[in-house]
């Protein structure tokens, strides 16, 4: 079982040992009562159509039963305490609720089964509500309780972490959508509108982060362009010399951040970064290869939807014109990778602001995407122009497009 588990996360062993030692040192007696992860919260939204992963901590050999609506599924918690059980999947609906018992009992209510997506990225996708373009009206008409969303604290760590504090779900509504990632909230608007069900939005994103820090060892692992990276994952500055974790080396945000989520199911993930990686040209198209491929190892799930936003024109002070259509060319490379697609940009943005307030038209353009790949809506056209090759004709250039309506 240990073999299997390194070989899918792609955990160093140096970094697997420490973490069971950390266990060990504790000792089972650190499960004194029945414990779920964060994630699971009242108001929470759960995946439909997808078998529902359930899972915490008891003290060993403890059965847990656990019950959703009318079905009900047993585990027993194992020498280390842990335990996972598995409802079947169902049907979008709700409000119901879960009930988890063993040596105590935890109810969550008001729990919803629909879509859910991961919102991650950087300052782009963690840009909330309050701030964007007509803030205030969007903000007084945000009526929409079956839109859900969770925001992940910034948590670096330098050991893949099994959970992650947070204040729960919350329900959109005027008062709370102020603080909701705003790409992801406009995502999920139109996803509702179109779907008509119940919306799950992980807000888990930090503004200024490179790519790395988001990236499991799997991923690094896969692409072989990356092997440098790969081969000296256990090298790189986990602290600095005041004890604080350096959040921008790679793993960092994806043990904090993203593995305490896994195995939660979810629909799919949409991403907005790049910034910080500008000036990597081709480089980046690697490292996205790694990001998606890791995500879809470590949730097991070889076709997660992924899709992403083109980063919007902006003059970046003191650097190269050809570094954002470097990002641009690895931006349009990455679709090539199966089941992803690109949100473009370069007609909604400012070139005096690396944070183009228009968020609402890039959700959009983000669930168009999805609407017409992983929910088969007959849209003819959901992706801006796409640059697909060019002829050279005498004195003459034409250029063709994929997608121009």
């Amino acid at each position: 079982m240990t073999g299997s588990f390194l070989s899918r996360t792609g955990i160093g062993r140096r970094s697997f040992f420490v973490a069971m030692a950390m266990v060990f040192a504790g000792g089972v007696s650190a499960w004194a009562e029945l414990k779920l992860p964060a994630i699971f919260s009242d108001h929470m939204v759960l995946q439909r159509e997808k078998p529902i992963p359930v899972w915490g901590w008891d003290n060993p050999g403890t059965e847990v039963t656990v019950t959703l609506g009318d079905q009900s599924v047993k585990a027993r918690a194992d020498a280390q305490g842990r335990w996972k059980a598995t409802l079947p999947a169902r049907a979008a609906g709700g409000p119901l609720e879960l009930t988890v018992k063993g040596t105590s009992e935890k109810a969550f209510r008001d729990v919803l089964i629909g879509e859910v997506w991961i919102c991650s990225g950087q300052s782009n996708m963690e840009w909330p509500v309050a701030a964007v373009m007509n803030a205030k009206e969007e903000i007084a008409s945000a009526n929409y309780p079956r839109i859900r969303h969770i925001k992940i604290p910034h948590t670096p760590a330098a050991t893949p972490q099994d959970d992650v504090k947070t204040a729960g779900w919350q329900v959109c509504s005027p008062k709370t959508v102020g603080g909701f990632t705003a790409v992801g909230y406009f995502y999920g608007r139109n996803l509702l509108q179109q779907l008509d069900c119940p919306i799950g939005l992980i807000g888990s994103n930090w503004g200024g982060t490179r790519i790395e820090p988001w990236t499991p060892p799997v991923g690094f692992q896969s692409v072989p362009a990356l092997k440098e990276i790969a081969d000296k994952l256990d090298e790189y500055p986990t602290k600095r010399p005041n004890g604080s974790i350096v959040h921008q080396s790679p793993l960092a945000l994806y043990n904090g951040m993203i593995h305490p989520l896994i195995p939660y199911a979810v629909r799919g993930a949409i991403w907005y970064q790049g910034e910080s990686n500008n000036g990597e040209g081709m480089l980046y198209y690697e490292k996205m290869k790694a990001l998606i491929s890791g995500w879809r190892k470590v949730w097991n799930e070889p076709e997660l939807p992924f899709y992403y936003v083109q980063l919007a024109p902006f003059r970046y002070g003191g650097r190269s014109p050809l570094d954002l259509p470097g990002i641009w060319e690895a931006q349009l490379k990455a679709l090539s990778v199966p089941h992803t697609g690109m949100a473009v940009t370069v007609d909604i943005g400012n070139v005096k602001d690396i944070h183009p307030r228009n968020k609402q038209e890039v959700g959009r353009r983000l669930a168009l995407w999805a609407l017409a790949r992983t929910y088969g809506k007959p849209i003819a056209v959901y992706s801006g122009p796409l640059y697909r090759k060019m002829e050279v004709e005498g004195n003459k250039v034409r250029l063709f497009f994929d997608h121009t309506g």
